[in-house]
């Protein structure tokens, strides 16, 4: 049976560094401020807000909401971005996406200033993580794989790491982080050929599909470490991963649950990020 990575103790450890970074703000009298900018009511949009504020509260980070109608124009979301980047008391801003259907997602992502980009969404936080540089933040889920692997001592230099889905939140920024980390990277999607076989020749495979369970034990092989960041439902309304767990579990040496892995350490690395973008706002 696998171990299982699980992220409470990943969260844990974050907390205490959150703690530590918060102690030295606090003696300058400064909060850590977080923006959260949300438009209209989807579903997901309004859990991880729910989920973002819990843990916001328990790190002493202050929460602004800025909530507009699904009927928002883009001068009017974009405006909210520039108030945000003009509010000194914030230090981070996240902007739940996608938006709605005939904004130009894009554009509003690089309104929000770099320093303030704590999620990674406009093209100089990602064009950082692409050139090796550390003048923005990382996508939170990205990010928060790589602090998975590194507090459960999952060794990545020399590693042969197969990264199945290609998108800027989770497969491209991830690939780059691996890379920097000397790890021999696969980038796989949806027309790799014969892709459990390239699966199953990784030592770690990053499952980031989106897609419920599509992933069964032929893809997979003994030894390897496995992160599933997907978060989806089945037709019978469960919370699973990309992964098949229970095909997978007997096979692997170590995997990340859904619930209970990646996503929770995800919100954490956010208020992580928020307060650090606050001490280097700090030290600058």
């Amino acid at each position: 049976m696998a171990k299982r990575l699980m992220g409470k103790p990943v969260v844990e450890a974050l907390a205490r560094e959150i703690g530590a970074h918060g102690q030295v703000l606090a003696e300058r009298g400064i909060a850590p401020g977080l923006a959260l900018v949300r438009v209209g009511e989807r579903p997901d949009d309004l859990s991880y807000e729910r989920t973002a504020e819990k843990r916001a509260c328990a790190l002493g980070v202050q929460v602004k909401k800025t909530v507009l109608p699904e009927d928002a124009a883009q001068d009017a979301i974009e405006a909210a971005i520039r108030s945000v980047n003009e509010d000194a008391a914030v230090h981070g801003c996240l902007m739940f996406r996608p938006l709605p259907s005939g904004i130009d997602e894009q554009a509003v992502c690089d309104a929000l200033a770099t320093e303030k980009d704590i999620d990674g969404v406009s093209s100089a936080a990602l064009a950082s993580v692409f050139m090796d540089r550390d003048l923005g933040f990382a996508p939170c889920t990205a990010a928060a794989c790589m602090k998975l692997l590194d507090f459960y001592d999952v060794a990545l230099e020399g590693a042969h790491v197969v990264v199945v889905g290609r998108s800027l939140v989770i497969g491209k920024p991830i690939a780059m982080m691996l890379l920097r980390r000397n790890a021999t990277v696969t980038l796989c999607h949806s027309r790799t050929a014969d892709l459990p076989a390239v699966m199953r020749g990784a030592d770690i495979v990053v499952c980031a599909t989106g897609r419920p369970r599509m992933f069964k034990a032929e893809c997979f092989s003994a030894g390897q470490t496995v992160l599933d960041v997907g978060i989806n439902f089945d037709d019978e309304g469960n919370l699973c991963g990309d992964v098949d767990f229970d095909e997978v579990e007997p096979i692997v040496a170590a995997i990340t649950p859904v619930p209970g892995g990646i996503g929770s350490v995800t919100t954490s690395v956010l208020m992580a990020h928020t307060v650090e973008a606050a001490v280097r706002k700090l030290d600058a």
